[in-house]
């Protein structure tokens, strides 16, 4: 999914001297952003104060929204690089289209993964005939120097591990929890997984010392180390932990992020993740003439103008304000 806002601004991402190196309770509240002409998502990273949790850089939460008389989510071609894009749903589907050829629907608690490594593009819509509702996360994980101009490819992967203990289902959607690993290609370490409690349950779940974390609400009402998060809202966890105390207060589900802390400081515009101003300059110059990123074919509209370029110099920072 592309960051559609319009007023585009300068995001510096990374850089491990500002990393929690021990347990925190930072609950996050959202800003809320409108995609397209229909969608209204909420934006949990970057927040204010904190712009990265692992390799994670981007996280937004959408619906769940009644679209049975609505065209859904339509999301014109539009450029990346620099980044991996997860499409995560709970309900509806996605169909998908990109520049290297790629045409897929993407359907609840399927990955859809999405490598721009040092160009690509695509469109996201709603399938014209439709479920009624459409729920869920699009996220971004930062590519590092190593690997950031790999090439473009895209993944789908319909079936993914699961962890079982009672009144925990934990479908792993990138990297490794408990022993089981996503076959989604990841460039850093990562974790990302989708917890489902059954109200009442009182689990807890293992984490690596080395990773940071934090516990995004999709549904229901979790207490994640006794604080309650609330669909919508996200919790940091910092570092330091080697298990997490969950409890379900009513049938719920959440979202586990988690990585070791992302070392490279980098510049997040728009839709590009980069290490410099010159970089996403030329970017942006790139997409507006047409070369570079490709062309997604079959999307019935034009493909998505780039915002102006800030009147200063875009300069990598650290990782929180």
């Amino acid at each position: 999914m592309s960051n559609l806002d319009r007023q585009a601004t300068v995001t510096a991402c990374g850089g491990r001297g500002f990393v929690v190196a021990e347990p925190v309770r930072e609950l996050l509240s959202p800003r809320h952003v409108t995609l397209g002409e229909s969608t209204e998502v909420r934006r949990l990273l970057p927040n204010l104060g904190r712009r990265m949790v692992g390799g994670w850089a981007f996280v937004d939460h959408y619906g769940p929204d009644d679209i049975a008389d609505e065209p859904g989510m339509q999301v014109p071609p539009h450029p990346h690089m620099g980044l991996q894009t997860v499409s995560w749903l709970h309900q509806g589907e996605v169909l998908h289209r990109d520049s290297t050829g790629s045409l897929q629907t993407v359907r609840p608690r399927e990955l859809g993964l999405m490598t721009s490594g040092r160009a690509i593009s695509h469109s996201e819509e709603s399938p014209k005939s439709h479920a009624r509702f459409l729920h869920g996360a699009q996220l971004w994980v930062a590519l590092p120097e190593a690997h950031r101009h790999t090439d473009p490819r895209f993944e789908h992967h319909p079936e993914l591990p699961l962890v079982t203990a009672t009144g925990l289902t934990a479908t792993v959607i990138l990297g490794t929890l408990d022993g089981a690993t996503s076959p989604g290609t990841t460039y850093t370490p990562i974790v990302g997984a989708d917890l489902t409690l059954a109200g009442g349950t009182e689990t807890t779940l293992p984490l690596e010392r080395d990773f940071e974390y934090a516990v995004l609400s999709m549904s229901g009402e979790v207490h994640a180390d006794g604080v309650p998060v609330l669909p919508g809202s996200m919790l940091y966890l910092g570092c330091g932990r080697s298990e997490l105390p969950l409890r379900a207060a009513s049938d719920a589900s959440v979202l586990l992020l988690g990585g070791e802390p992302f070392e490279e400081e980098l510049v997040m515009w728009w839709n590009f993740v980069a290490r410099s101003h010159e970089e996403v300059e030329q970017a942006r110059r790139d997409w507006m003439e047409g070369t570079r990123f490709g062309e997604v074919h079959g999307y019935d509209g034009d493909p998505l103008p780039a915002p102006a370029l800030p009147p200063v110099a875009l300069k990598p920072r650290g990782r929180v304000r």
